[in-house]
């Protein structure tokens, strides 16, 4: 059964999504998202493509997408991701261990999180 958000907030300040489901409330950091989009940009064709440097993406509005999903648009330009409602509640209920996955992800592959320490790392 889909589950669909009964209340949705976007803090722009904080850089944050937060859903509510009945008494359950999630919120969403715009980099987990951003880095978890739904995007052929970021899942690839059967693999996903490593996101980095996405530490201060934000989130500058969302957007219905018919009855079944939201169009998430980030400051970094990146809006071609429809998050169902499906893929929203496994996001929201899963974000600890998708989290986990994601900085294993970035550790393995010798990235970062901060788009400022590349830049660093090249003039070094």
């Amino acid at each position: 059964m889909t589950q669909i958000p009964s209340a949705i907030e976007l803090h722009k300040a904080s850089k944050t999504l937060t859903l509510k489901y009945g008494q359950d409330s999630y919120t969403l950091s715009a980099e987990f998202l951003r880095v978890h989009s739904p995007s052929a940009e970021v899942q690839g064709h059967g693999t996903p493509i490593l996101q980095t440097g996405k530490l201060h993406v934000g989130l500058s509005r969302i957007e219905p997408a018919g009855n079944y999903a939201l169009k998430l648009c980030f400051d970094d330009g990146h809006d071609s991701g429809l998050y169902t409602w499906d893929y929203l509640y496994r996001l929201a209920t899963q974000q600890d261990a998708l989290w986990a996955e994601y900085l294993a992800a970035l550790a393995a592959a010798g990235k970062t999180r901060d788009p400022d320490e590349s830049v660093v790392k090249l003039m070094l």
